[in-house]
């Protein structure tokens, strides 16, 4: 069993950059893929980052790609999203989320947080 908090969400202006950070509970952090998401009002939750078990890989959607880094440090059981030149179109609560395989599919991640809003003002 994996328990998640992110924290790090507010309001920032359009260009300005923010962190977000998740916490995760249990000895077996190390072993999950971690991933970020986001979900807008009225739209689908959409992949923004995955960091694969060892945190060699990573990945992204070209929509964040060159803005947003993901990183994860073991020792401290915790996973960043690193969010630079944000735009309007980025606002949403960002979620983070553990799972067993390296996909961008939500369905196929075990366990949630849940969410930080995230804002950016034009």
């Amino acid at each position: 069993q994996v328990q998640l908090v992110e924290s790090g969400g507010g309001l920032v202006q359009a260009g300005g950059s923010l962190r977000l950070s998740c916490a995760a509970s249990g000895r077996t952090f190390s072993s999950y893929v971690m991933g970020w998401f986001r979900q807008a009002p009225g739209k689908e939750r959409e992949f923004v980052a995955g960091i694969s078990w060892s945190g060699i890989s990573t990945m992204y959607p070209d929509s964040v790609k060159g803005r947003f880094t993901i990183s994860r440090d073991s020792a401290k059981n915790t996973v960043y999203l690193q969010m630079n030149s944000l735009k309007p179109e980025d606002t949403a609560v960002y979620y983070c989320a553990a799972g067993m395989v390296w996909t961008r599919v939500p369905r196929d991640y075990n366990y949630w947080g849940q969410g930080t809003q995230v804002t950016v003002s034009s």
